[in-house]
């Protein structure tokens, strides 16, 4: 039975990583899960400098899922130089390392920082709608989104993943705008922008005013646009919104991603990575699928 997946001629041993942010660099969660188990450890975002994020409060609960205003806290690219890659070569797990920025500028400093890292693959977060400056501009104009993917792929050394925003009108279009930059993969979807507000208190529940609405609430709409973008380009899909379980995993695979990454669930089941890695190979051994590469697309 092989669950192995080849993208941008990088071989995982499994199609399932972390989504980012939810998984810090995978030390949180070292003693419950064992990396080396894992497809890949998707980071936490890494800036060129530290970055304190957004006042609190900046989560909430919400019906199936969770608001977050988290702001891309993170040390900067230095401190996860020399204290993550360490970390994770150790438990030798692929390492996708997300980077955040607020102009292009910032992006290629980091892609550049990283060139003579031993990293594995770079996934560009152009979407999340945190910040309120640069991120959510990048990932809903088109133009930007082809621009700074070919600006980033003049100066990575690493194959660059584009993630893609789902708070736009047509999603197929920022996937083709960064197949046309030269991405040579896409992720999808980050959050939808959502709001809570305290009735009694009469005031916003975070302090951002808005979040990024995800869990298993916003599952159907990751799926639909997964199976878009997989009709509109030739590039492969890392699949993630939601997904609680193997089921859930299997649904974006079919729909035609060739690897998933798990999110939310982390935060209320850390060993959920590793089960939907088995529950995978469950279902292929179930169905006596030799091969998981036969379930991505298969549904049309």
């Amino acid at each position: 039975m092989n669950t192995s997946i080849t993208i941008a001629g990088l071989t995982f041993q499994n199609p399932v990583t972390t989504a980012s942010g939810t998984f810090g660099s995978g030390m949180e969660y070292s003693e419950y899960v064992d990396l080396s188990k894992l497809g890949a450890i998707t980071t936490k975002g890494v800036s060129s400098v530290p970055w304190t994020g957004n006042p609190t409060p900046r989560v909430a609960e919400t019906y199936g899922g969770m608001l977050n205003a988290i702001g891309l806290q993170n040390p900067g690219v230095d401190v996860f130089i020399s204290r993550d890659i360490p970390f994770l070569r150790k438990h030798n797990a692929k390492i996708i390392v997300n980077v955040v920025g607020k102009t292009t500028e910032d992006y290629c400093e980091v892609v550049e920082r990283l060139a003579d890292q031993d990293v594995d693959m770079l996934e560009i977060n152009i979407s999340c709608p945190n910040v309120k400056e640069g991120g959510i501009a990048f990932g809903q104009d088109p133009r930007c989104v082809e621009e700074i993917t070919a600006e980033i792929k003049k100066r990575a050394k690493q194959p660059v993943i584009m993630k893609l925003s789902p708070n736009v009108t047509s999603i197929t279009e920022m996937a083709k705008a960064a197949e046309a930059g030269g991405a040579d993969a896409l992720s999808l979807i980050n959050t939808l922008t959502g709001m809570k507000i305290d009735i009694n208190r009469r005031a916003f529940v975070l302090a951002n005013k808005t979040g990024g609405l995800s869990g298993p609430a916003v599952k159907p709409v990751a799926v639909r646009m997964v199976y878009q973008v997989a009709e509109a380009v030739k590039l492969p899909i890392i699949g993630m919104g939601g997904i609680m379980n193997a089921e859930d995993a299997l649904e974006f695979i079919m729909a035609g991603a060739s690897m998933v990454a798990v999110g939310t669930a982390n935060f209320i089941n850390p060993t959920a990575t590793l089960e939907v890695v088995e529950g995978i190979e469950e279902y292929m051994r179930k169905y006596q699928i030799e091969d998981i590469k036969k379930l991505i697309g298969c549904v049309q």
